[in-house]
């Protein structure tokens, strides 16, 4: 059996292996302004996505709500540890497919991010820890705690930015006019 210390090296390793592929596709590994921030608050800017935490770090929480719900349903035999591992792969593959560059200008095409160039790896490290962060607390809180955090942080972001989760996956696969739009104030 393995202890979760294991889970914990694989998790980190996944980590890894997501940094090393995002410096092969051509990625900084902080923001090409040379200097790192805690947080970045201005979504149309060439520095978004490059510093630690963003207005796009929370949906990164629900990644990682979403992933426990799934995967506790689709694998309830698999213990949590080895479910935090695979939410990590599929966060980690997440942010390489992300930062490829057809996902750029989908993203630059479709959305209101046209100053939208890619994450930083060190951004993509700490989306992939938001995501751990979110799995934490659904596999400890009642289903209810997961179920208001995802409603408030979709209606703040969504208030200050008028963007996340939803709307991303919405304007990423099925771009709508009038979201644009209203996106664009």
């Amino acid at each position: 059996m393995i202890s979760h210390r294991h889970h914990w090296a694989l998790l980190a390793l996944t980590g890894l292996v997501m940094a090393a592929s995002l410096i092969s596709l051509g990625r900084n590994l902080i923001c090409q302004c040379g200097y790192v921030k805690l947080w970045h608050g201005e979504v149309i800017s060439s520095e978004n996505s490059q510093h630690l935490l963003d207005w796009y770090s929370p949906s990164h929480v629900l990644h990682g709500l979403v992933f426990y719900m799934v995967l506790h349903f689709l694998l309830p035999r698999l213990n949590t540890g080895w479910r935090l591992v695979l939410a990590g792969v599929i966060e980690a593959a997440w942010e390489i497919v992300e930062n490829t560059s057809w996902i750029i200008d989908k993203y630059r095409e479709d959305t209101i991010a046209l100053d939208y160039y890619g994450d930083s790896v060190l951004n993509s490290l700490s989306d992939m820890s938001m995501m751990v962060i979110g799995f934490i607390i659904a596999s400890r809180a009642p289903v209810w705690v997961s179920v208001c955090l995802f409603i408030a942080a979709e209606l703040i972001v969504g208030l200050f930015i008028r963007d996340g989760l939803l709307l991303n996956v919405i304007m990423l696969l099925y771009p709508l006019d009038w979201i644009r739009q209203w996106q664009a104030g």
